[in-house]
């Protein structure tokens, strides 16, 4: 397969699914964690836009000294036009501003930014409801010409991981640019040492129950800071809790929830997950991850209502993702044939939900039914998801 390197090429090949020109002119807030492609996306659909970068220091420093000069820039703009204010939590004052251009003249903001946690740790303006929100999430199949599901395992779906034959110093250099930058902005630079710590046992918890008694031990750490670091990463949109399905009646479910980084090839360089081999449990655990990793995706692309959890009971059954209120349980295998012990949980879950569309992933070699459970290939599987055949 041909690897791609310069932005140009990357731009060519790859058509996001998130659409950020909406035909009523709406003001709009873009989130995503750093590097997916937020910037990319913004400047594509809207090339003649008013641009702030806070990124960079004379927009930053300028407008930190005098958010009113904003307005002033924007006061000769026409009524609909559009400016873009990149990394927008950096100075949170300027939303008064923003505000106050929506209501009098009319301009449409980008707000694109990689937490709004700073922004309401501040009482910052979230503009009332006059901006639509959005995600960005990382590349996902739907997205890549010609995808390369083994790749996506091991490199992660960030654009420049993905796109380049070894990705590992890159992976490095993104661990230390989030730990450097993203955290000391969330005022914890005396904790940096503690928190890096974190991060690398919240990788060992990934895709696991979290104990957070235990991960504090392990960190040296209280318990409530853990799960104070843990609600940054979600804030930060780093990571992701995926909640325990409950409603069952005969079993008793564990009701702790999941962790998962918001991408997996995070969580493999965390893990030192280099060199994995299809049939390792470190691909599994990878495996399990992107397939997670894509449907969180798919829902959030979609607006879909219907959470995500997992199911897991005291007695040991458990079921990778449930959709909705148990309307479709998903078991995720990293094998090349499923057999009847790897669906006990989906029968067990069905017992609950009679009605529930039973689905297993795999690396089968064709699509089958067994035992009324729809068996995929793993390729099959995210072709069906984003042609809404799934869900």
């Amino acid at each position: 397969m041909q690897f791609y390197h310069d932005k140009q090429t990357i731009k060519n090949m790859i058509n996001r699914i998130l659409n950020l020109d909406n035909p009523h002119n709406d003001s709009t807030f873009v989130w995503g964690a750093r590097q997916v492609g937020k910037t990319t996306l913004i400047k594509e659909t809207y090339p003649d836009a008013v641009y702030y970068d806070l990124l960079r220091a004379k927009d930053f420093e300028r407008l930190l000294r005098n958010p009113s000069l904003l307005s002033e820039d924007l006061a000769t703009l026409n009524n609909g036009d559009t400016v873009v204010i990149d990394e927008v939590q950096k100075l949170p004052q300027l939303l008064d501003e923003v505000h106050s251009l929506i209501f009098s003249k009319n301009i449409r903001f980008i707000l694109s930014g990689s937490s709004s946690r700073k922004l309401k740790r501040h009482g910052a303006n979230l503009l009332g409801g006059r901006a639509l929100r959005e995600i960005l999430y990382p590349l996902v199949s739907a997205e890549i010409p010609d995808f390369d599901i083994d790749k996506a395992i091991r490199h992660g779906m960030l654009p420049r991981h993905y796109l380049i034959a070894d990705p590992w110093k890159r992976l490095g250099a993104y661990i230390g640019v989030y730990l450097n930058e993203e955290i000391r902005e969330e005022a914890l630079t005396r904790q940096l040492q503690n928190f890096s710590r974190f991060m690398e046992i919240a990788a060992f918890s990934n895709g696991e129950i979290l104990v957070y008694k235990n991960i504090a031990q392990d960190c040296g750490i209280d318990y409530r800071t853990v799960k104070d670091y843990f609600e940054i990463l979600v804030d930060t949109l780093v990571g992701y809790l995926i909640p325990s399905f409950t409603h069952t009646q005969k079993r008793r479910s564990i009701q702790a929830p999941k962790f998962y980084y918001f991408d997996v090839g995070i969580a493999n360089y965390l893990r030192n997950r280099r060199d994995i081999q299809l049939g390792s449990v470190d691909f599994g655990h990878a495996f399990e991850h992107f397939i997670i990793q894509e449907l969180i995706a798919y829902l959030g692309y979609n607006e879909r209502n219907e959470p995500l959890s997992y199911w897991h009971t005291t007695s040991g059954y458990e079921v990778d993702a449930i959709i909705g209120n148990g309307r479709i349980a998903i078991e995720i295998k990293a094998t090349e044939e499923i057999q009847s012990r790897h669906l006990k949980g989906l029968k067990a879950f069905q017992e609950e939900f009679p009605d529930c569309r039973l689905i297993a992933v795999s690396f089968d070699l064709r699509p089958r039914i067994t035992h009324g459970i729809e068996v995929y290939p793993a390729a099959d599987f995210l072709k069906k998801l984003w042609n809404h055949e799934i869900v």
